[in-house]
């Protein structure tokens, strides 16, 4: 192949450590006639074959290898044997009904995610050169799900990130072949959701969630439980599922509010779940002055983080969150905390968490540690493959 990228001596590090990103500044030389979403070939500067990747000169991320094993392959190939790894991985790790088939880096298809809803998928496409592969990898996936006797009866795109600004690409999203409804109902963990894969966060549903979910519903029976950023109250539904006296959900989204009230009905557990469209930040200080106190707190706030840059007042959002919920937890209760930014690595995450408790006169006993649900699977070297740390306490009062 004549299209190649020569790596800057000494450079390179983070592709050299095992990830899939070459960046403009660590490139000393493009050879060939190149088109921006080409696949070309990686060398380092003494020539050395680092791997093939998908060029994009307006992106800072310049290159997202696809392979580094050899120079010749056939991309149909190659997407086909990436698509079939990644569904047998998930075929042994997760409940499939519902799940992420493809997880861009962390499969080797840098910068597309595809997650499937029952019968339906919805795609997010990030980067040029994927976007231009996209409808072969959709292809793939049908084709192989169809192998196991899953028939794919719709696809929608929700490309809406702004991260497709900087690859020089505009939002989109749309069908991708047959319209279709776009509320579906799923089952996970035993319990029942209406999932809008065309107005809901993200594709739809946090999936990632999916075991967090069921190990902090298994703290709940005969509980008063409190869910902060309930979005379309999964963690609360868990909860009533595994017993718990009461529940009450907080969300500052009306739209998340009333679907999760709509979930409440749908299974059965209007009476004992109520949901609350409000501030969390502002609610909970006066739930604390009313003097309400919950056997089991689950915080689980969007991410205060998506830049190295923001760390230290993402640390005082986690910080106020975590004290906050300390605060309404009766002596030795339970607090399910999580942060889903990779900018917040665990050990800054549970340092927060322990000042929190410090500061809220509480002691920490740590009962799990986890991460998110394997069918997002963390590959070492990617770091932003791991995002999603979920920490469970028992929380004593000082003594």
């Amino acid at each position: 192949m004549d299209k190649k990228a020569v790596i800057k001596k000494g450079e390179g590090r983070y592709l050299k450590k095992g990830g899939l990103w070459l960046y403009d500044n660590e490139i000393s030389e493009l050879k060939g006639d190149i088109n921006d979403g080409d696949i070309i070939e990686v060398e380092d500067f003494d020539g050395y074959f680092m791997g093939m990747g998908f060029i994009n000169r307006a992106s800072k991320i310049t290159v997202r290898m696809l392979t580094r094993r050899t120079r010749t392959y056939d991309i149909d190939s190659l997407i086909n044997e990436r698509v079939r790894d990644a569904w047998e991985h998930r075929k042994k790790v997760v409940d499939t009904s519902s799940c992420r088939v493809i997880f861009a880096e962390a499969d080797y298809l840098p910068g597309i995610v595809i997650d499937k809803f029952e019968d339906i998928l919805v795609v997010e496409s990030l980067a040029l050169g994927i976007d231009l592969l996209k409808e072969k990898i959709v292809k793939a996936v049908k084709d192989i799900l169809a192998s196991d006797g899953i028939n794919i009866r719709g696809v929608y795109e929700r490309s809406e990130s702004n991260l497709r600004r900087l690859e020089g690409m505009k939002p989109y999203k749309g069908f991708i072949g047959p319209a279709f409804e776009n509320e579906i109902e799923i089952v996970e963990n035993g319990v029942k959701y209406i999932v809008d894969v065309m107005d809901g966060q993200k594709t739809g549903f946090f999936l990632d969630q999916k075991y967090n979910r069921q190990a902090a519903g298994r703290l709940c029976k005969g509980a008063k439980v409190l869910d902060c950023f309930t979005h379309t109250g999964s963690f609360a539904l868990n909860a009533a599922l595994g017993g718990a006296e009461s529940v009450l959900g907080l969300d500052i989204s009306k739209f998340a509010i009333d679907t999760a009230v709509r979930n409440a009905v749908l299974n059965g557990f209007e009476e004992k779940v109520s949901f609350h469209c409000t501030d969390v930040f502002e609610e909970l200080p006066m739930l604390y002055e009313k003097g309400e106190r919950f056997d089991v707190v689950i915080l689980d706030p969007p991410a205060f983080t998506k830049s190295r840059d923001s760390i230290k007042n993402a640390v005082k959002g986690y910080k106020e969150i975590n004290l906050r919920g300390m605060k309404l937890l009766k002596d030795k209760g339970y607090l399910c905390t999580c942060t889903c930014s990779h900018f917040m690595d665990s050990d800054l995450f549970l340092d927060t968490v322990h000042k929190a408790a410090r500061d809220a006169h509480k002691r920490l006993r740590l009962v799990e540690s986890r991460a998110q649900s394997p069918d997002h699977p963390i590959v070492l070297g990617m770091d932003e493959s791991s995002y999603l740390k979920f920490l469970i306490f028992q929380v004593y009062d000082e003594k």
